[in-house]
């Protein structure tokens, strides 16, 4: 028998006064609620009332043991609500892995705002570009950008994004417009060299399957900004994502090619691992940020970097 069961059972029968009004409460037998206490007293080895047709009075210990289940009851009813609570108010310490100007543009930014709505949360963010293991390293969220997600991980999508070739008019004016992969190699490509990166090629689609171009050029570096802003300065080809240079796309400061060979899925993920109750904290922050990023022209207003 539930132990749990057999304690709620003594301290009802002992608030109601009788084996029967707490069977009534219970919607049992008289008998099921005295096995109940019965079973409690042979497991406890004593005895912690004296029941008689009209009265029960409680022993020396029974009044000792009452108080502690009393109080253990409460802690759980506490609990109880401290979880479900957690389910339907954000509260508690949030801790978000980022790539590092992804995170600095596009989740940072709008971390006040959503305090200001749940100010019983904390935020910690990591902003690096490395792929941190978020169990392993205590991560409630990563937010993820293309590449495959684990299967014990759970991915929301929070906005469309494509991976493209780009640069400024004045490099191509200079040194043309690249029509296919294998022109690639006449161009100056710049280069993302972290952990290997994109110096063993950048990734493309081509008759439906995906293909890797090989690249070089006489930069390249370990920084997404610093290849952004090259770019930008007419320096060469760069490979970058359209939530990094939409608002340059919408000037017309950069423009785009190659663009039938560009990955067609690319998105920004929110990525956690599996569990059967997500903590409101994270489930609202993933919330919010879908909503900043569906606003009308977010992407074409947000600042360059």
């Amino acid at each position: 028998m539930d132990k749990l069961k057999q304690i709620e059972a003594f301290v009802l029968v002992v608030d109601k006064g009788s084996l029967a009004a707490a069977a009534l409460e219970e919607k049992v037998t008289p008998v099921m609620m005295g096995r109940r206490i019965d079973a409690l007293e042979k497991r406890l080895g004593t005895k912690l009332m004296h029941r008689t047709t009209r009265h029960l009075t409680l022993t020396e210990q029974g009044s000792v043991f009452l108080d502690h289940c009393r109080k253990l009851l409460e802690q759980m009813d506490t609990a109880e609500k401290s979880i479900a609570e957690g389910r339907h108010k954000a509260t508690g310490h949030l801790v978000v892995s980022t790539p590092a100007a992804y995170g600095r543009l596009h989740v940072a930014p709008h971390a006040p705002a959503f305090l200001a709505a749940h100010p019983e949360v904390q935020i910690s963010f990591n902003l690096t570009d490395r792929v941190v293991d978020l169990v392993r390293e205590g991560y409630d969220l990563g937010i993820r950008i293309g590449g495959a997600i684990e299967p014990s991980f759970v991915a929301v999508r929070l906005a469309s994004n494509r991976r493209v070739v780009c640069a400024a008019p004045e490099y191509l004016h200079r040194h043309g417009v690249p029509r296919t992969l294998d022109d690639l190699a006449q161009h100056n490509c710049l280069a993302f060299n972290l952990q290997g990166g994109q110096q063993r090629g950048w990734y493309f689609q081509q008759g439906g399957k995906p293909v890797i171009a090989k690249v070089q050029g006489n930069l390249d570096c370990n920084d997404g900004e610093l290849l952004h802003r090259w770019a930008s300065e007419g320096l060469g080809l760069a490979w970058r994502s359209t939530w990094e240079i939409q608002a340059q796309l919408a000037s017309g400061e950069l423009v785009t090619v190659l663009d039938e060979y560009a990955l067609p899925h690319y998105d920004i993920m929110a990525v956690y691992p599996q569990q059967r109750h997500l903590p409101a904290k994270t489930r609202f922050f993933i919330d919010y940020l879908k909503e900043v990023y569906g606003q009308h022209d977010y992407w074409n207003r947000a600042r360059k970097l």
